[in-house]
């Protein structure tokens, strides 16, 4: 399969059907439970606090989650629509997290460039890598930009049900967490730094930011036409605010160095499996 989307599909899904409704958006640094655009976010507690200063031109390299795990293991979530309700993928061959990782991971990317910032997106070779090192897999290519002293941040979708955990950033493990950390945990949610033992992207040194779950209003929006365009450039605009308050290039809706707020945890004794996993 190729590495990329048709361009006049990726145009589609963000121009829809004529001009686009705005969709509520929380207010920055809200810490709402439940977010009215993208859901619940993680209940998990927070044991990290992104502290370190980054340079306002530190390079940023994002990428679309399971760009390069299709049709082998953790291809990423079908999403409620596909898997319960029949629904038809939003591309055939890919599953719907993929196809929204990219939407989204592509806007984030343009909508930093419109606003000055050093930030570039990456497409693996090839869909189906079986090896996750390998030359041109998001780990590898994220590794080496986070080894050059680069952000890496790698954009998901959770499962849909009781799956999925929720919004919120995982953080790279390779460093001290970062004001940028911060301001996405305070946009989105946050999860422990040590989540499923470390996933294999912190540990290479890559952020991972679940937007939601793939469910519900969310998905909803992102797949009615007339609402994709303005629900896409919604939530990359959210990420563009919180990449630039952690670059130091805006000011914070809210301090960043009181300590996170925990709202909740899962018992001991289960296993919640984000997206980032498998579905």
């Amino acid at each position: 399969m190729t590495s990329r989307l048709p361009a006049l599909l990726l145009a589609a899904s963000l121009l829809g059907a004529g001009a686009a409704p705005a969709v509520e958006q929380a207010p920055a640094g809200a810490g709402l439970q439940v977010d009215p655009l993208t859901g619940p976010r993680s209940r998990l507690p927070r044991d990290w606090i992104g502290r370190s200063r980054v340079a306002p031109d530190t390079p940023i390299l994002v990428m679309a989650g399971h760009a390069d795990s299709q049709n082998v293991a953790g291809p990423g979530t079908r999403g409620e629509a596909v898997a319960l309700r029949g629904a038809a993928p939003m591309y055939r061959g890919i599953t719907d997290e993929l196809y929204w990782n990219i939407v989204v991971a592509e806007e984030v990317v343009r909508l930093g460039r419109q606003r000055g910032l050093t930030i570039e997106y990456h497409q693996p070779p090839f869909r189906n890598i079986r090896d996750g090192d390998a030359p041109g897999t998001n780990w590898s290519a994220g590794a080496a930009h986070a080894a050059r002293g680069g952000y890496a941040l790698e954009i998901h979708f959770d499962a849909y049900g009781p799956d999925g955990v929720g919004s919120g950033l995982i953080p790279a493990m390779h460093r001290p967490f970062t004001l940028i950390d911060e301001s996405l945990a305070r946009s989105f949610g946050g999860y422990p730094m040590g989540f499923r033992q470390v996933l294999g992207g912190p540990r290479r040194g890559i952020s991972l930011l679940e937007v939601g779950k793939l469910e519900g209003r969310l998905e909803a929006s992102l797949r009615d036409p007339a609402l994709r365009a303005s629900t896409v450039r919604t939530i990359a605009s959210r990420i563009v605010d919180a990449l630039e308050v952690g670059l130091g290039r805006r000011s914070a809706p809210t301090a960043l160095t009181s300590p996170p707020r925990t709202v909740g945890s899962v018992p001991p004794a289960s296993d919640p499996r984000a997206s980032s996993g498998g579905e």
